[in-house]
């Protein structure tokens, strides 16, 4: 049997296992949307659940439909969770639904709307006594970053480095991939670490809580926009179960009954609204500048990576 065939049977029976271990959930107590989240500020299942459980809340006020919510270990497990089956609705980075999406397992639910924007950014940091003050300073120098599958706190902190001409496999002293943005501005904010990555939404609620001193750390550069972690759906779920979804999620800020302060996105923020009108092409369209960060670059990444 040629490695072709033998790559097209694995993938046919990949795919067909996925079909068979997922079933339209009724959406009623006993019988749930589920509903994963990727770990969004250091890797506390609390934390993320108590984000988003109120968003939740109102869709079922909408609704009636029932969601039983659970946080992922990581981004990966997350894209696992929709790929096998076993999760209906899942809120993703943009890098890991990109991932997912092309594995044919994730469709565009909704993106967060904040101040008309659907859009966040990332930083690269540097500790104030390193000396750091530019992009152009990093060489020779250690950089703390979350998980590889992270927009934020991985890709987009990459690529602004290698747009200024740096290669971060080769320069840089030391990569540490910690598995969150908070786990890395700490390592940044304790001196384990010259350089840190992460959203500037992490970073301001890392100040805001008292995790890190705005005094130890300095702003070094900040990405181009990057498109809001989305909500996304498994592909097969039934076509009058996502227009029930997308129709709720598209008003919810106009409802009766669901207080502002319950419209939630990322960080736990309280947003605007919810935008259900942007496809999945159009949303991947907008990472089209991360190709360089792909699975080789974070392979090697890995492969140099001194740990936490």
């Amino acid at each position: 049997m040629s490695a072709l065939v033998r790559m097209i049977l694995v993938t046919f029976i990949s795919g067909l296992a996925s079909m068979l271990a997922w079933a339209d959930p009724a959406g009623t107590e006993e019988d749930p949307l589920r509903v994963m989240l990727i770990p969004a500020d250091g890797g506390t299942s609390d934390g993320t659940l108590s984000d988003f459980q109120p968003l939740f809340d109102g869709l079922t006020h909408i609704t009636g439909l029932h969601f039983d919510i659970r946080t992922g270990q990581s981004y990966a497990a997350v894209v696992e969770g929709l790929c096998s089956g076993v999760t209906d609705i899942a809120w993703l980075g943009p890098v890991s639904f990109e991932t997912a999406h092309q594995k044919g397992c994730a469709e565009l639910l909704a993106v967060e709307v904040s101040n008309g924007a659907s859009t966040y950014y990332a930083g690269l940091f540097s500790r104030r006594d390193s000396g750091i003050e530019s992009l152009e300073d990093f060489p020779g120098h250690s950089l703390a970053l979350g998980s590889i599958h992270s927009a934020s706190s991985f890709a987009y902190p990459m690529a602004m480095l290698i747009e200024a001409g740096i290669d971060p496999l080769e320069e840089l002293s030391d990569i540490r991939i910690t598995g969150s943005h908070s786990n890395s501005l700490m390592a940044l904010d304790s001196g384990h670490v010259d350089t840190a990555g992460a959203s500037f939404v992490s970073f301001e609620r890392a100040l805001n809580s008292g995790a890190i001193e705005a005094a130890n750390i300095r702003i070094v550069a900040k990405s181009a926009p990057i498109p809001n972690p989305p909500l996304a759906m498994h592909p097969s779920l039934a076509d009058e179960r996502k227009a029930q979804l997308r129709d709720a999620l598209a008003r919810i800020h106009m409802v009766d009954g669901i207080n502002p302060a319950m419209i939630r996105g990322y960080g736990g923020k309280r947003v605007d609204s919810y935008d259900t009108d942007m496809t999945s092409s159009e949303f991947i369209e907008m990472l089209s500048g991360l190709k360089e960060i792909d699975d080789a670059f974070r392979g090697e990444v890995l492969s140099k990576s001194s740990g936490n």
